[in-house]
């Protein structure tokens, strides 16, 4: 086998292939075969780095040098540069946003300082489509370990000493669950992953399908061997072709190596998984409504109990847990207990995956340990708000969330405390805002997710919701009316209180916090009928300053409607009922003549 001394790794995964990584790492190839340098460096495909929007994403091992927004067509210089002459190119090395500075060596690069990277272990290392690489950093030991050397009731006392809570958002203890469903009497049990993830903005559970498949497999395999399960389930939504491709090469991977498939490890142990697909509806997340919609049936939730640990695919006792739950299993089996626990807060241990989106610098996938502040996470690893803004919010737990504000920055990010800020862990989507969001809007953007992936069954969701977004509407048109802000508050504590499942029952929430946090915002737009940000196209006016006015009809020839009228070198005016509001005249102005008001 070949021993190279410089290997070349290229994100492969879903952001960095839409920018073309996939090109980039094939020119790569041709390039170091072009200069004869097979026997020297290698290219591998890995999955997500997590520094999404620099993407595509290079690192040189073993110097650990990081190149970001690489382009296929720079393939021939970083070979001859790089590799061949020993020089770094400096022009793709990642910049710090805050302080201009070029970092060389990944490991300097601040979002990197304070993660700890558990489920995201082999994201941005190993080659995804190889069993034998991850075989390389300790892959199936655990699964060798738990089938040779432990019985059931051991390994599920070991993931409940370690304090795993599920991180599909509602933070129930794993072990606690697994152990429900070995008690379950029944011949014939399920484990499910659900891998349903359709929170706006993000992207956790797909990248780690994409980056390390076979520690889901892995994971899922001693999850039946606790619970008694023969079978396990995928379900995942149709929308991720990679995810869904690189898992069904790995599952063939593990039958061939015998790691699923009958009698594992020589031990007895039957177990096989299988693939179960999503049209891509939020409220399948919900596991009730995600096992009905693996049985072919309508996406609803159902009251429980009784628990899918009782009765749930098929009516069998079904275990579910999300995928960044099940990743973590393989590394409390190899590293202890004690070494998970020694991670996070007394009551949240371990880590917790975000997908950082919005107006931040660094936006993209990250790993920190529970209890680090939100300050710690916008300000040291996002690398701050994007061209030196103000701060202004995050919604944190996606639609089912809340937003926190500039007073919570100092708030650790545990399942208790988000909860008594007023948000939620929810599956790790955070959303940074700055000073030019319009809060009244955002909560108007979460409420129509809602309402539109509502399933419908109960009246609170399907009625109720609606209702809430009407009232939004009509304050973001300037009809609101000074009595809206109760009804806004009643509304949403009647569906909090009465909704089937945890869509509905959450889905008030952001309208909630940001009323609680942002009051002043709703009452401008209800009594000033005005936007404080310029964002609520019907309260924002477009005028011409007379005095700043020179009538040089840039404004004029911009206006893709003919609302703008002045003859050269006079006062140009702004025919309000033809006004589109689309802001042409103001890019075009130069003299700061165009003002919102």
């Amino acid at each position: 086998m070949t021993d190279f001394k410089i290997h070349l790794l290229v994100c492969g995964g879903t952001n960095c292939r839409s920018s073309r990584s996939s090109i980039l790492a094939e020119q790569l190839r041709a390039e170091i075969k072009n200069q004869g340098l097979d026997d020297y460096a290698q290219v591998v495909t890995t999955g997500c780095f997590g520094y999404c929007e620099n993407g595509p994403v290079i690192k040189v091992i073993p110097d650990n040098t990081i190149y970001t927004q690489v382009r296929p067509e720079d393939a021939e210089e970083i070979v001859t540069n790089h590799i061949v002459k020993g020089r770094k190119v400096n022009r793709l090395l990642y910049k710090d946003p805050r302080t201009d500075k070029i970092i060389v060596d990944a490991r300097e690069m601040e979002t990197y300082k304070k993660q700890i990277r558990i489920a995201l272990r082999n994201c941005g290392v190993i080659d995804p489509e190889s069993i034998d690489e991850y075989i390389a950093k300790d892959g199936y030991t655990a699964l060798g370990k738990v089938l040779t050397t432990m019985s059931p009731e051991e390994v599920i006392q070991i993931i409940k000493r370690s304090g795993l809570r599920g991180r599909g958002g509602a933070g129930f203890l794993t072990g606690l669950k697994w152990e429900l469903t070995r008690q379950t009497p029944g011949k014939e049990k399920y484990v499910v992953c659900n891998a349903d993830e359709g929170d706006p903005g993000a992207f956790m559970d797909r990248s780690i399908l994409e980056g390390d498949p076979h520690s889901i497999i892995e994971a899922m395999a001693i999850n039946g061997y606790c619970t008694g399960a023969s079978q396990g389930l995928v379900y995942i939504r149709a929308e991720y072709p990679l995810a869904i491709d690189r898992l069904r090469k790995a599952i063939h991977q593990a039958q061939e190596y015998g790691m699923l498939g009958a009698d594992i490890f020589s031990t007895g142990f039957d177990f096989d998984i299988s693939l179960r697909f999503g049209a891509g509806a939020f409220v399948c997340g919900e596991e009730t409504a995600l096992i009905h919609s693996m049985e072919g049936g309508r996406g609803e939730p159902t009251m429980k109990p009784p628990f899918p640990s009782v009765k749930g695919f098929l009516g069998k006792p079904t275990n579910v847990n999300n995928v960044e739950t099940f990743a973590n299993v393989p590394a409390i089996i190899n590293k202890g207990t004690e070494w998970f626990r020694s991670i996070g807060t007394e009551k949240s241990k371990g880590t917790k995956v975000f997908a950082l989106a919005g107006k931040v610098n660094n936006v993209g996938l990250i790993e920190v340990p529970m209890g680090i502040t939100l300050r710690e996470v916008i300000f040291e690893i996002g690398g701050g708000i994007k061209n030196d803004k103000k701060f202004k919010g995050v919604q944190i737990g996606g639609p089912s969330g809340g937003c926190l504000t500039e007073k919570h920055l100092d708030v650790p990010i545990d399942y208790e405390s988000l909860v008594d800020a007023g948000a939620m862990m929810g599956s790790g989507g955070m959303i940074i805002m700055d000073e030019d969001d319009c809060m009244v809007d955002v909560a108007k953007f979460f409420l129509d997710f809602t309402v539109d992936e509502s399933c419908g069954k109960c009246t609170p969701c399907r009625i109720g919701n609606k209702r809430l977004h009407e009232l939004l509407i009509n304050i973001t048109k300037g009809n609101g009316k000074e009595e809206d802000i109760e009804r806004l508050i009643n509304l949403g504590n009647v569906i909090k209180d009465t909704s089937l499942c945890m869509l509905g029952q959450s889905a008030p929430n952001p309208v909630l916090s940001i009323l609680e946090n942002f009051i002043e915002e709703y009452e401008a737009h209800i009594r000033d009928k005005k936007c404080p940000a310029g964002v609520c196209k019907d309260l924002m006016k477009y005028e011409i300053v007379a005095e700043n006015c020179v009538g040089c009809t840039a404004c004029a020839r911009a206006c893709p409607v003919g609302a703008i009228t002045g003859e050269r070198k006079e006062v140009h005016y702004i025919d309000q009922s033809l006004c589109i509001k689309c802001g042409a005249c103001m890019d075009r102005c130069k003299f700061n003549a165009v003002i919102i008001n």
